[in-house]
């Protein structure tokens, strides 16, 4: 072989190998992100199937269940329109309470309700995952807009 023709061999092969890499880190990349998801929009259906992503919003008052076992915990999850039930098994942060913002993560199950591996809750008093907030904001403008008779008007997010 000449020499040209090593130097092409070289740099196909090398190529052919970092795109093998950038497949794979892609791939792993895709498997991991989690997106997030309001309980109006999966009340509309917007949610993935089979697939893990987060709901967020606040804890429902007086939603709380906890089971015998101590670790087996039932509550929904709200933006003030829509509600979901979420499930989840583990030890909750010591600053989940109700009506309070938190963040779950898991999938939808057959029977609607959401099955949380993982519950987040908010960490100081002011603070909101910005979808959170801005589900929230969208939620109470249309019940406003609804009791009032007219169309809702959606303010530009920050």
């Amino acid at each position: 072989m000449k020499s040209r023709h090593k130097k092409l061999a070289l740099i196909g092969g090398a190529l052919a190998i970092i795109g093998i890499i950038a497949a794979l880190v892609l791939n792993a990349l895709n498997s991991n992100i989690a997106l997030y998801i309001t309980p109006t929009d999966i009340a509309a259906g917007k949610a993935p199937q089979d697939k893990i992503f987060r709901i967020g919003g606040v804890v429902k008052e007086g939603s709380i269940k906890r089971q015998a076992d101590g670790v087996t915990i039932a509550f929904i999850m709200t933006d003030t329109e829509k509600d979901i039930a979420v499930h989840y098994k583990g030890i909750l942060p010591d600053l989940f309470m109700e009506g309070k913002g938190a963040v779950a993560q898991g999938k939808l199950v057959a029977d609607g309700s959401f099955a949380a591996s993982e519950v987040l809750a908010k960490h100081d008093e002011n603070y909101m995952p910005p979808e959170a907030a801005q589900a929230v904001n969208d939620a109470q403008a249309r019940a406003a807009a609804a009791a009032a008779g007219a169309s809702p008007v959606s303010k530009p997010g920050y």
